[in-house]
């Protein structure tokens, strides 16, 4: 089904993994559009628990194609002479309201985990999307910058917004301004990514990662969870806690809540339900 992105299911995780390696997975408008319908699908799916989001070869993304934006700098359209294919594809809960749906941020409104495996080179709008997601873990072979002053461009696809949030705005201007290139263990003690692994160990341990939560967590709780914290993030603190005090009424009267008490009391796993999507 897919020219630049490949897809797979193995146990409760859908791998997408970019697949232009011979460009370090630059994106092109199709693989783009590739990428949102995987994302759809693996939403979608009832077997898939978490997402993981990697790239092919050395690097996981170094940003948007340069021929392409080398068309739009002579005046050209972004899309010149990339084929896009118009899949059908929807990912995320609206919802979560038009802060979610622009650009990119659809990513943080998709019903469960993406955790995004940065096994190489991570670099502009690919390091727009691995910000997006809920979780990075890095390869110790991971770099990052984010390129767009080196390109005469501003902090663009959300970075402004997610970056100052997740290592604070004097380490966002650092990274913006000079877009020097970062390793994994700066970037773990920044908090730029969660977790960094052997390189050859990376995409098993996402995996078991996911799988720890397709053994013990429900996925509807992790699914409310996320939206609370990416909503709660636009709210004053009354207004979040009004909310999490709606949300935990309702949630005592589910069944999960019943489930959780009863295999803890019993020893066992739980069973909890499925994410129903309409």
């Amino acid at each position: 089904m897919y020219d630049e992105i490949k897809y797979e299911v193995d146990g409760p995780s859908a791998i997408i993994t970019l697949n232009r390696p011979e460009a370090l997975n630059a994106l092109t408008n199709n693989m783009m559009e590739e990428l949102k319908h995987a994302l759809a699908t693996a939403e979608a799916d009832d077997a898939v628990v978490g997402i993981i989001l990697t790239g092919e070869g050395r690097g996981f993304c170094a940003g948007m194609d340069m021929n392409a934006l080398d068309s739009q700098a002579s005046g050209g359209d972004l899309n010149d002479g990339i084929a896009l294919k118009h899949l059908d594809a929807d990912p995320g809960d609206k919802s979560m309201g038009p802060d979610f749906q622009t650009a990119f941020t659809y990513i943080m409104s998709i019903r469960k985990p993406i955790i995004v495996a940065l096994n190489g080179v991570c670099a502009g709008l690919g390091m727009s999307i691995a910000l997006l997601c809920d979780m990075r873990f890095a390869s110790e072979n991971g770099r990052f910058l984010t390129a767009f002053s080196q390109r005469g461009l501003v902090a663009e696809h959300g970075q402004s917004w997610i970056l100052p949030r997740l290592i604070g705005p004097a380490r966002a201007l650092d990274l913006l301004w000079s877009s020097r290139k970062v390793d994994a263990v700066e970037a773990k003690e920044m908090g730029l990514v969660d977790r960094v692994f052997p390189h050859d160990e990376l995409l098993d341990q996402t995996k078991a990662y996911i799988q720890g939560l397709a053994d013990n967590s429900a996925p509807v709780s992790m699914m409310v969870m996320k939206q609370q914290i990416y909503r709660h993030m636009n709210m004053t603190l009354g207004e979040a806690m009004k909310e999490t005090h709606k949300l935990m009424a309702e949630s005592l009267e589910k069944d999960d809540f019943a489930e959780g008490v009863k295999s803890f009391m019993e020893k066992r796993p739980p069973s909890f339900a499925k994410i129903e999507i309409s």
